[in-house]
Parts: C-alpha cells; sequence; structure tokens
C-alpha cells in the first residue's frame, strides 16, 4: 500500500481548514483579471485590518450575499437601512468604518469606470501586466513594498478607503499581482499562472 503524500504548503495555509487550503492551492498568487472578483478582494483585504484572513475567509460565502454579489453599482446606492442591516449581519465583521469603506469603494469604482478604467486595467497596469514572482527567504515576506506605498497613495487619491499599504500587498498577493509562495511551496515549483 502506497501512503499518500501530502504536498508542502506555504507555512501560513492552515491544513486543518479546507477553505484555507483551497484559497493557497487555487487563488493566492494566481493572476485574477475577473472585476467583479478584483473588488470583492479590494474589499475583504480591508475587512481584514486587524484580524486574521482565516476570519475575513471563514466569511466570504456570507460577504457575496450581504453585499449582493459584490455589484458596485448595487452597494453605491445601499442607504442607512441597508448599513443598519449590514451592522446587525453577524455572518460579517460588524465594523462601521469598515461597512461604509465599502459603500465609498463602490462609488470610487464607479467613477473609475466612468472614466473608462476597469480595476483589472489599472491593477495590471503597475506590473505591465505580468505578475512580480519574488524569491524571499521562507517566512520572511514584507507587510508593505516600495510599489504597494505607490498604489495604496494612487487608490486613497482616488477616494478608496482601506487601501494602507499593508492591506495593498496581501490585496497584490490574493489576486496574483506577486507570487510569493515559499521556496518549499508545491505551488511555487513547476507552477503556471494561469489566469482566473
Amino acid at each position: 500500500m502506497t501512503a499518500s503524500l501530502t504536498p508542502t504548503r506555504c507555512s501560513w495555509a492552515n491544513m486543518a481548514n479546507p477553505r484555507y487550503l483551497a484559497y493557497h492551492d487555487h487563488e493566492w498568487g494566481v493572476p485574477c483579471h475577473d472585476e467583479t472578483t478584483l473588488f470583492e478582494m479590494l474589499n475583504l483585504e480591508g475587512a481584514q485590518a486587524g484580524l486574521s484572513w482565516e476570519t475575513i475567509l471563514n466569511k466570504r460565502d456570507t460577504y457575496r450575499a450581504a453585499f449582493d454579489g459584490w455589484d458596485a453599482s448595487i452597494i453605491a446606492r445601499y442607504g442607512d437601512a441597508k448599513t443598519a442591516e449590514l451592522l446587525a449581519n453577524a455572518g460579517i465583521v460588524r465594523n462601521r468604518l469598515k461597512v461604509a469603506a465599502a459603500i465609498t469603494n463602490a462609488k470610487a469604482y464607479l467613477v473609475m469606470r466612468e472614466q473608462g478604467l476597469t480595476l483589472d486595467a489599472y491593477l495590471w497596469g503597475w506590473v505591465d501586466g505580468k505578475p512580480i514572482v519574488n524569491d524571499w527567504p521562507d517566512g520572511a515576506r514584507p507587510a508593505k513594498t516600495e510599489l504597494s506605498d505607490r498604489i495604496s497613495k494612487d487608490l486613497a487619491k482616488r477616494g478608496f478607503k482601506f487601501v494602507g499599504s499593508t492591506i495593498i500587498y496581501a490585496y497584490m498577493q490574493g489576486i496574483g499581482m506577486v507570487d510569493d509562495h515559499d521556496r518549499t511551496c508545491f505551488r511555487r515549483a513547476g507552477r503556471r499562472h494561469a489566469a482566473r
């Protein structure tokens, strides 16, 4: 009988959480060009501030339902009643500033679209359309970089909230603009950057 081998993953991946493993194996570091997913991830990374990513990942499905499938045109019209409903929803992070940020971000995103710029074109323009593949020593990833500083400042100028440099660097990793898989991770060896 042959023993099944568990692949070596990044040190941060919680092996006990199937959602976390799926996220690590199929999303983190994989280039994303889907507008809705890019908008969703921007807001989820902001919601994560001060919390663990695992907490947000476990609430992701509830977030999608609560925020109308991350349809920015709907979110931008949220008023006091919807805000109160969100703040009463135990399935998301009930932080008034973070809920307000998602609404503000929807409005800023719609302005960007009116100017003829998609999130996809905007974000990937910073890296000439190609992921940055880093080679940090395992467990030695930076919390932010000079590029995340610049993107953070630009997004803030455009009216987005909860877009500090550390949040933006995590966002860049999550949407595959940056590939920071550990040197020993099975996703690093021989992997392809198939877009999602």
